[in-house]
């Protein structure tokens, strides 16, 4: 069963599906949360709730700065090997930083890696939770971001990040020490 629930927000309505305890979707309105349930839980029931499993609550307290309020949200993110260990990368990246996505790939031992670590990041499933828009480009210009540039540079801001390469270099050595 996926219980599904929608929150307003300052970047608009977040709408999520959790199931056995996890959050395993989240999107940005209700319509993109249909599609990627349907491709990647076409034959499991829903149903409405409010604050499966917490999720909602957290995703609050972030939302009203708590911003490791989200770092404690069990996750599913399905996904293969690579796209879960970019994934489980992002997750590792401070709150107020950034890091390009060159750097997340030299993170990750895979140095030459950095289009594959950026569509993994295209396709990650719980946006927000999975801090994929802590990524920037090599020149720490703000990229590409599923929910929009604007939701970007509001969560890059709420969370006191300023996007720049020394900031994206500090992140990329506090992941690499933490791969240890």
């Amino acid at each position: 069963m996926l219980f599904i629930d929608e929150i307003r927000s300052p970047i608009g309505r977040i709408a999520l599906a959790a199931r056995d305890g996890r959050l395993c979707a989240l999107e940005f309105g209700r319509a993109r949360l249909a599609r990627q349930l349907a491709a990647r839980y076409p034959d499991v029931p829903r149903r409405r709730a409010r604050n499966p499993f917490g999720v909602s609550v957290k995703l609050r307290a972030y939302l009203a700065g708590d911003l490791a309020a989200v770092d404690r949200i069990p996750v599913d993110t399905g996904g293969t090997p690579f796209q879960q260990r970019v994934w489980r990368a992002l997750r590792r990246i401070p709150a107020g930083h950034t890091m390009s996505y060159g750097a997340l790939a030299r993170a990750l031992g895979v140095g030459a890696a950095a289009r594959a670590v950026g569509a993994a990041n295209g396709r990650n499933p719980i946006s927000l939770v999975v801090p994929c828009h802590r990524l920037v480009g090599g020149d720490a210009e703000l990229t590409g971001y599923g929910g929009g540039l604007w939701r970007k540079r509001w969560l890059l801001g709420h969370e006191g990040a300023r996007p720049r390469a020394t900031r994206a270099r500090s992140a990329g050595a506090q992941l690499r020490g933490r791969n240890r």
